[in-house]
């Protein structure tokens, strides 16, 4: 019999953007909160739904484990479990009824029982955890399993009691990160990651986090866990996992899933520092914001460490646009960041978001008129997504019908009146990737016949996709037009 038994709602099954993608990171959020509980002694296993079957594999873990206590603990630290996808929800539902068919004592925690707490008490869970949660949850586990404190002082949760619904006060969120204990990655089949990634990508990434939070205040994103407080590892103890993750779990690549990666002043370069002083050299991709990079020889402390690729929040190339979303940068400042990252070799991304209200036509044009003056090496596409806590969702709050959530990541519906319909975004979606790979296939190819050479492998296959882009471009250029003459 074990303790606990935690599980997460993330199944790269339900979501099917993201299974062809086939870039599956292990919950972290969920494994710091295993190595806590381990640390206060209990017993704890894992249910991985991130490359699980299905729910009925939970059932299976159940009966194998026998948990006394259940925990569906979301990775804070993955940006589709804050989405709040309707699969994901579904999911949930059915592990807290099938944990609870079984006996079980179940509590909850992530972004969507975060908003949505009396849902999922309403399904069966005993608790939900606000906030950060690993302190809360190893309370939680002390008065269940050990009978001691009370569940009523337990800062950070919600329930229901005779009287009704109770919420407890706001629990503060940890400060000194170095004092949690790594992640307990033994719990997962690092194995069965590393086959994935290394036949797919031909190399094997982790996932690591150096922080906590965001300052900044864009009225679109939401912070259901942390809030706006903001707190960060030190450079030495970041590096100590990284020397960690390639002596035990052989790693080629990481992914810093940080909100904002090395947002406090110097501590790129002291991280830098670090890697240079141990000569453990990761290749990392990480995301980060355009005025922040500008600052210094920030992008060249980047590059010092070992950074491969950025992926910024461009969102807009309109300046209308990113002062509505209150983003605090400006367009000059992408199109500087990503010349100078390119400049030190740093591949770079553009996350960028259409469908904000007051967005027009021209303003969408201004957005791509942006990809092709810098063009990334990559772009992230989605619509505005209005989430409960955030200015933007109170914006729209009243146009808003029934479907309040994505069912899954390629979902893309527009959930308020939005200039152009949920299709109409779909094809600019199709548009931009297009666009952008002839463009580089241009690129390529004018650089094959200025310097007279053929080119690497990787080369033609960017190429050749280029190609493939550019001819059928005009087709869903004519698509977008039809559906714009339309109304949208």
């Amino acid at each position: 019999m074990t303790d606990i038994l935690l599980t997460h709602s993330y199944f790269l099954r339900l979501d099917s953007k993201e299974y062809r993608a086939m870039m599956p990171y292990p919950p972290l959020g969920t494994l710091y909160a295993a190595a806590v509980l381990r640390e206060r002694g209990y017993s704890v296993a894992l249910f991985d739904s991130m490359l699980a079957g299905g729910t009925s594999d939970f059932e299976s873990a159940l009966s194998t484990h026998r948990p006394r206590l259940v925990a569906i603990y979301d990775d804070d630290f993955n940006y589709l479990s804050k989405m709040c996808l309707g699969k994901m929800r579904g999911a949930a539902f059915t592990m807290i009824e099938i944990a609870r068919s079984h006996g079980c004592h179940v509590v909850v925690h992530g972004s969507d029982p975060s908003d949505h707490a009396v849902a999922f008490l309403q399904r069966g869970a005993n608790e939900v955890i606000l906030g950060e949660g690993e302190m809360t949850l190893r309370e939680v586990a002390d008065w269940r399993l050990r009978g001691t404190g009370d569940r009523a002082a337990i800062r950070g949760l919600t329930f229901f009691e005779d009287s009704g619904l109770r919420v407890t006060p706001r629990r503060d969120p940890v400060e000194d990160l170095d004092q949690l204990p790594f992640p307990a990655r033994d719990l997962v089949d690092m194995n069965a990651y590393r086959r994935l990634w290394r036949k797919r990508h031909g190399y094997h990434s982790v996932n690591v986090v150096t922080t906590r939070g965001c300052p900044f205040h864009c009225n679109w994103c939401a912070k259901p866990i942390y809030g706006q407080a903001y707190h960060a590892r030190t450079p030495r103890n970041v590096y100590q996992e990284m020397e960690l993750l390639r002596r035990e779990v052989r790693a080629d690549h990481v992914w810093f899933c940080d909100d904002i990666f090395g947002l406090k002043p110097g501590w790129i370069q002291e991280f830098a520092d670090e890697v240079e002083r141990g000569g453990t050299i990761i290749p990392f991709k990480c995301q980060a914001r355009v005025d922040l990079l500008l600052k210094g020889d920030t992008i060249r402390q980047l590059a010092r460490a070992g950074c491969a690729n950025v992926w910024v929040g461009a969102e807009s190339g309109s300046q209308k646009i990113l002062d509505a979303m209150e983003k605090g940068t400006t367009v000059d400042q992408i199109v500087a960041a990503a010349r100078r990252l390119r400049e030190e070799g740093v591949r770079v991304g553009f996350f960028l978001q259409f469908g904000y209200p007051g967005e027009t036509r021209q303003d969408i044009e201004m957005t791509l008129e942006m990809v092709r003056r810098c063009r990334p090496d990559d772009i992230g596409v989605s619509v505005s997504y209005p989430l409960p806590g955030t200015g933007f969702y109170e914006r729209v709050r009243q146009q808003m019908g029934e479907k309040r959530n994505w069912t899954d990541s390629e979902d893309l519906a527009m959930m308020f009146q939005g200039t152009y319909s949920p299709d109409f975004y779909r094809v600019l979606h199709r548009l931009a990737h297009k666009r952008l790979r002839a463009w580089q296939a241009k690129d390529i190819a004018t650089t094959m016949i200025r310097e007279q050479r053929w080119i690497p492998r990787a080369g033609l296959r960017r190429l050749l996709a280029g190609g493939y882009h550019f001819l059928t471009l005009p087709f869903v250029e004519r698509q977008l037009q039809a559906m714009e003459g339309k109304g949208g």
